[in-house]
């Protein structure tokens, strides 16, 4: 990979000096220290004279102020003081904290015990946009019990901040706290909100004291008396002034972060820096250091304060715990994005626009730019030059989804065919006919919008051009006027350059002793008999033209034939699984309609055929071989379904040995649980690429079976993995067959191969995906379907033009399910901007967790979980400090002030963090993380931000006669009741979860019995009984199920019962069950960060 361009870019590689006055990345310390060391002597922080306050800008002309956060739904519990329902769960290593030397103050008195945990997050403020005079919306404040009025001064703009508050009176945790302004960047407004202003008009304190001391680190929801903590207080509670520059600010770091920025050090495979020891020399940042300069080493258990968990030994008088809702929700953006525009028509006709949220419910009408459900990207307004993109430090990608599925009411892809002349390109750079295309010389020749040749109009092409200088025509012509269409493609396209056959479905049976016995293999040969008959068909065709075969295997394989001329299916053994070969070529693909009769008779032979075997043993690799063989024999692509139940242990190639290792977790091997066997597996990809042979997988595990190595196969071929651990038809049988049926039945493309153009100055770099890449610019997928999203990264090779803005072509050449080889083209263009403000406000928040997940995922293959948590929080921070320092208003450091556009990236951050993959805790079934693993890959924009955060819907107080869905609540265990119903689900998993309290009439109408208690154990069935509750709740999972493209299992969990702690693992916003900060103590842990970097 080429190193011109910005080789900081994210992912993370060498640091460079960023942003003015403070080290850029996490690299290269500079000579000479900037801001003197951690714990140096403290540096004087310049605080507001007392009693001056910044109040709201005037409100924008007709403007009303958005909807406070706290509104989001009315009949959830407030939350004052809760005291919390368990003890918080042990947290493991990554998150130990750092104690802070407690020498008191020489000039004043330490701060009561009660007020140092609130010191400790000083006045941390929320705010969005940045220093632009324009008059923007007020602010609306909370309004607290007792608020305190000063002389105010107003400055021009608005931002949505806190100030430290008086030390007089203690008022609401909220008081003058909002989210303020509506989110930029959508649509044309008077300006961006400012970022330096206060809000509400509260009083500030007086200047801070010179080293005031802060009292011993926050435990993660538990402060030093036992009591529930929250986290920083906000503006209005009590505390006896900001900390002070050369002060540390007491939150949790994350995964044992014990030097935020290491030294310079070579970048790591996959756009990662390696992390590690720090170079010698002077350093610009040792080691941290405690409040005067003492080093800190690591806390004694038992120690007060120490993070762990356990109560603190010194007790104080209980505390005001942080109102969550006066920091950003997920929930509210998400609400906000749907008031402004759900149910509306988004025109994609100009340039670097930004959609709507992929929560919200909108028409997408393509006029000229590719629909945001077929790309998004992680901002809309590219910076100019690669020095900017280095000091911003955001990622420049796109999520591309080719074969997105389309609702209803939106137009499906034009074909153009342009005969055998074939679609018309570009001479040099080879882009197709787009809207980007300018045609001159009276429409005898065009320019590239892509690479500037001006390049002739082929004859039979021809058209004049209008007035305006556009074609008359072009209207008429869905490549000029439109960003998504599709090319019937010529036989320069095709393999061999001959038409393709329509593709194969082969399913391939382990009817080894365990599937047997468990009664799968019934179950799929019942169910295959109805489902073939609901083959995937081209659009306008009568019937399918995929063919089918059927292969069983254990240690050996027995192939079908089942021609329609056979009376009986005949069954041919392969044992010789060392050299594979297919024993048949006539009659083991069949049309189903012409062999249904012997398909049928077979599908009912298969369970009684294997019933008394005893053979538990079963191979792998040579099954999917046999499947690549037939599809070369066939000289067709297809994809193939195998229904496998453990490890492959028998005596053949690929065969694989227990290498689960509970040892390396937490080491610098763990990512040897994550990489594949090498050899066979690999070989094996390829030539399924090769052939384009897709390769789905359903798993029926019972215990470790290296899905790591398994999975290999389908996660570079376009392939899925399904897995259902300990299988039983009672409680998994129709989960799997749901999925089964989505996967059977989705609109695909196979042989597919892709490739990404840009304008000059910027370039596709890196790619993540279910895909294959034999060289730096083609993309290969065997198979590509409606679900499998791949992410493109893009890096500077030059500069980039403010008017002419940058160019995307995605172009995708495959085959379709009638056996027609088409090109599919989506085309994007963004603006580019030398202002970061701009860039800032172009931001979506969705994609760039989308992107850091996939990176994320990617580099623990190559270095430690550790490190790479470390980047993500560094980057976070990076991200918004260089926001602060070059977008906001001047104001205090102590605030924290966000970009509207990612305010709440660090809820989203913090749940990354606590996803199986990244948390290093031996509890986890290796299996399981290798599984979320291979599955993040290849998510849309959708997917991830619903697993990230799931949705949290309160059943309890629904309108049964009502169409409506109840609107979500915050992911956390504050917003459960115990009289309460909550159904969750994350797009993998569905929980009901039921408050010890509900009422009886409830448990009656849904469960049929009269109370909680005699509901059976692991129960996951929801009767349907003829009541109007019970009917909605159905349709309400129904619609969910439909909607996800995995199907999900629902579990119904009472509230303090054993299963309830696995349902309380998707509580983003509280503290992970395998360690993990709360949302609250990750926001003051990067807060600190910021301020690190900006002093």
């Amino acid at each position: 990979m080429s190193q011109q361009g910005y080789a900081a870019a994210p992912p993370y590689s060498q640091a460079q000096p960023g942003m003015g006055g403070y080290q850029g990345g996490f690299g290269a310390s500079p000579t000479q220290p900037f801001y003197g060391h951690y714990g140096g002597p403290p540096q004087a922080v310049h605080a507001q004279p007392a009693g001056l306050v910044k109040s709201p800008g005037s409100s924008a002309a007709g403007m009303a102020p958005p909807p406070l956060s706290s509104q989001c739904n009315a009949n959830v519990q407030q939350n004052g003081a809760h005291t919390q329902r368990y003890p918080p769960p042990g947290v493991s290593a990554p998150y130990s904290q750092p104690p802070i030397s407690n020498h008191n103050n020489m000039a004043s008195p330490s701060p009561p015990e009660a007020q140092q945990l609130t010191n400790q997050m000083s006045s941390m403020n929320l705010g969005n946009y940045g220093p632009m005079k324009v008059s923007a919306p007020a602010a609306t404040p909370f309004h607290s019990p007792a608020s305190v009025m000063s002389p105010q001064q107003v400055t021009p703009g608005m931002q949505s901040t806190l100030l430290p508050p008086q030390m007089s009176p203690p008022q609401s945790p909220a008081a003058s706290m909002s989210m303020g302004d509506p989110p930029m960047g959508r649509q044309p407004m008077g300006g961006p909100p400012m970022g330096g202003q206060a809000m509400g008009g509260q009083p500030m304190g007086g200047p801070p004291m010179a080293g005031q001391q802060m009292g011993g680190p926050p435990m993660g929801g538990q402060a030093m008396g036992g009591q529930p903590m929250g986290g920083p207080p906000m503006a209005g509670q009590q505390m006896g002034g900001p900390p002070v520059g050369g002060q540390q600010l007491g939150s949790p770091p994350i995964a044992g972060m014990s030097r935020p920025f290491p030294g310079p050090l070579p970048p790591g495979p996959g756009g990662f820096q390696q992390l590690g020891p720090g170079p010698t020399g002077p350093p610009a940042y040792p080691q941290q250091a405690g409040q005067f300069g003492g080093a800190m080493s690591g806390l004694q258990p038992g120690m007060p304060g120490a993070f762990p968990g356990a109560p603190g030994g010194l007790a104080g008088p209980p505390q005001k715990k942080l109102d969550p809702d006066s920091i950003p929700s997920i929930i509210q953006v998400i609400e906000d994005d749907k008031v402004r525009f759900g149910g509306q028509l988004f025109n994609t006709n100009t340039r670097g626009q930004v959609p709507p949220l992929v929560t919200t419910d909108f028409t997408a009408q393509d006029q000229g730019n590719a629909s945001p459900r077929f790309m998004r990207c992680t901002t809309y307004s590219l910076p100019c030059t690669a020095d900017l993109a280095k000091q911003c430090q955001v990622p420049l990608a796109s999520i591309i989804k080719p074969f997105a599925n389309l609702p209803k009411n939106e137009t499906p892809l034009y074909v153009v065919n342009h005969g055998e002349s074939g679609p018309i390109r570009c001479n040099r750079c080879k882009a197709y006919m787009c809207p980007y295309m300018q045609f001159i010389d009276g429409g005898r020749r065009y320019q590239c919008g892509f690479c500037n040749c001006v390049n002739e109009v082929p004859v039979f092409y021809f058209q004049h051009l209008d007035h305006m200088g556009r074609r008359v025509d072009f209207y008429e012509r869905p490549e000029l006027s439109l960003g998504s269409y599709e090319f019937v493609a010529t036989l320069e396209y095709c393999k061999n350059n001959k038409p393709p056959n329509s593709p194969a479905f082969i399913f391939m049976i382990d009817v080894s002793y365990n599937n047997i016995k468990s009664g799968l293999v019934r179950l799929i040969c019942d169910e295959l008999k109805t489902l073939l008959e609901k083959l995937p068909r081209q659009e306008g065709a009568e019937s399918s033209a995929v063919k089918v075969g059927f292969v069983t295997y254990n240690k050996v394989l027995h192939f079908y034939n089942v021609k329609s001329a056979l009376a009986q299916p005949q069954m041919l053994v392969v044992s010789d699984t060392a050299e594979m070969f297919v024993p048949l070529l006539d009659g083991f693909l069949v049309d189903y309609q012409e062999s249904k009769a012997v398909i049928c008779n077979l599908l009912d032979q298969i369970p009684d055929m294997f019933a008394d075997t005893n053979e538990s043993e079963t191979v792998f690799a040579p099954v999917v071989q046999a499947g690549v063989e037939a599809f070369k024999a066939a000289e067709c692509s297809g994809k193939l379904f195998i229904f496998h139940s453990s490890m492959p242990t028998a005596e053949a190639p690929g065969k694989l040995k227990n290498r689960d290792d509970k040892k390396l977790v937490g080491t610098d091997k763990e990512k040897t649980l994550f990489l594949p066997h090498k050899g066979v597996y690999e070989q094996l990809s390829k030539d399924c690429v090769a052939q384009g042979c897709c390769v789905d997988l359903f798993l029926f595990p019972s215990q470790y079976l290296d899905l790591a190595t398994m999975a290999h196969v389908p996660s570079h071929t376009g392939g899925s993995v399904f897995k259902y651990n300990n299988f039983q038809i009672q409680t998994d049988g129709d989960h799997f067959l749901r999925d089964l049926r989505k996967d059977l039945q989705k609109s695909i493309g196979f042989d597919a191969i892709m490739r990404v153009r840009t304008s000059t100055g910027f370039r596709a770099t890196d790619f993540f995906g279910a895909v294959h890449m034999n060289n730096t610019t083609d993309i290969e997928m065997a198979a590509v379907d409606c679900d499998k999203a791949v992410t493109v990264e893009f890096k500077h090779d030059d500069t980039l033009g403010e008017d002419t803005g940058a160019l995307i072509q995605c172009a995708l050449l495959y085959t379709t399910i009638g056996g027609q080889r088409r090109l599919r083209v989506h085309n994007l263009s963004l603006n580019c901007s030398s202002q970061l403000s701009e860039l800032y406000k172009s931001c979506e928040t969705d994609a760039l967790i989308n992107f850091f997940a996939k990176s994320a995922y990617r580099a623990i293959l190559t270095q430690p979980v550790k490190n790479v948590r470390e980047i993500l929080v560094n980057q976070t921070a990076h991200m918004l400090a260089c926001y602060r320092k070059n977008c906001a208003s001047p104001s205090a450091v102590s605030q924290l002030i966000l970009p509207d556009s990612m305010k709440v990236l660090p809820v989203y951050m913090n749940s990354l963090m606590k996803t199986s993959p990244l948390v290093g805790s031996t509890e986890l079934p290796t299996d399981e993380r290798a599984h979320q693993r291979q599955s993040l890959m290849t998510m849309g924009v959708e997917e991830t931000q619903l697993l990230l955060y799931p949705r949290l819907l309160p059943l309890h107080n629904i309108d049964p006669g009502s169409e409506a869905v109840p609107a979500p609540v915050r992911c956390s265990e504050e917003r459960l009741l115990d009289s309460g119903m909550f159904l969750l689900e994350n797009g993998h998993s569905m929980f009901l979860w039921l408050g010890q309290a509900s009422p009886p009439d409830l448990t009656q109408n849904l469960f049929n019995v009269p109370s909680l208690a005699h509901l059976q154990d692991n129960t996951c069935v929801l009767p349907e009984l003829d009541n109007l509750l019970s009917k909605k709740i159905h349709s309400i999972i129904s619609e969910l199920l439909e909607k996800r493209p995995n199907s999900m299992k629902l579990q119904i969990v009472r509230q303090r019962d054993k299963p309830e702690m696995v349902f309380r693992q998707f509580l983003v916003e509280d503290k992970g069950l395998h360690g993990g900060a709360s949302y609250v103590d990750f926001l003051c842990y990067v807060h600190r960060e910021i301020r690190q970097l900006l002093t």
